[in-house]
């Protein structure tokens, strides 16, 4: 049976953590060849020390311009092209001072739109216009979250990052129908609560987690695991859905669909 992304050339920004890292494996098992970019240093040390020297590891910041860029870049010299981009880094914006509107801050309000949506706009630009350049077919796939489309006002009231993470989805949804007649596709993972570095204060708070119980009932109402949107990503990004353009799918062990 052929790998599902037999010599793909993809990105991954913020593959070294989390959901990312996890993407990671799966791609690589799926046959791609990967250069993936993460912010700190330990954990891109750590991820190239797992992938030896079959993936390239690069540290860069994705609110630089100039991180996609050089990553993609990488990607192209290495493997001759670029196939795919998926774009994982974003971050809870609490520590800028995100939160409810009547309590959000001015660098609440900048510092999570630039981390969640800016960073997504320049590594989208970026994949798009080396698929131009190739005169090729391409996939985007963005990551962004349940709280885009379904609000939990007790627990998630993270306004900055809920209107980032919806402005995820409409830039997609606008890409994917302006680039569709030159075979590039951008859809969309929007995932539940998830165990990932970002979401520990979730994940330790007893509260939360009786009320994830009834809010991600599937498999027993649990937190999910950032393996549960690895074959979604490898789906999105192969040529198994060359069909499929401006799709949101929710991994969300039911969040958006329970009360």
């Amino acid at each position: 049976m052929q790998l599902a992304l037999l010599d793909k050339s993809v990105v991954i920004i913020g593959g070294t953590t989390g959901i990312g890292r996890s993407a990671a494996r799966a791609l690589r098992q799926a046959g791609a060849k990967l250069v993936v970019v993460g912010l700190d240093a330990s954990s891109c040390e750590e991820t190239a020390a797992e992938f030896s020297s079959d993936v390239l590891v690069q540290c860069g910041d994705a609110c630089d311009p100039d991180t996609p860029v050089k990553a993609i870049a990488t990607a192209v010299e290495k493997h001759h092209r670029l196939d795919g981009l998926y774009h994982v880094a974003g971050g809870s914006g609490r520590r800028f001072g995100d939160g409810p509107l009547h309590e959000l801050t001015d660098e609440g309000w900048m510092r999570t739109l630039d981390l969640n949506l800016s960073s997504v706009a320049y590594s989208n630009r970026a994949a798009i216009r080396q698929f131009l350049a190739q005169g090729s077919s391409g996939a985007i796939l963005n990551l962004a979250s349940a709280l885009a489309f379904s609000p939990s006002p007790a627990h998630f009231a993270t306004h900055a990052y809920a209107a980032a993470k919806a402005g995820i989805i409409g830039l997609s949804k606008s890409a994917a129908a302006h680039y569709a007649p030159k075979n590039i596709r951008v859809n969309v993972l929007s995932p539940g609560l998830v165990d990932t570095p970002m979401a520990q204060r979730a994940a330790n708070d007893p509260v939360i987690q009786q009320y994830i119980r009834m809010k991600q009932p599937l498999g027993g109402g649990r937190i999910g695991t950032p393996s549960d949107l690895d074959a979604a990503a490898v789906y999105l990004l192969s040529d198994a859905a060359s069909f499929c353009t401006g799709q949101v799918l929710a991994i969300d062990g039911g969040w958006s669909v329970s009360g």
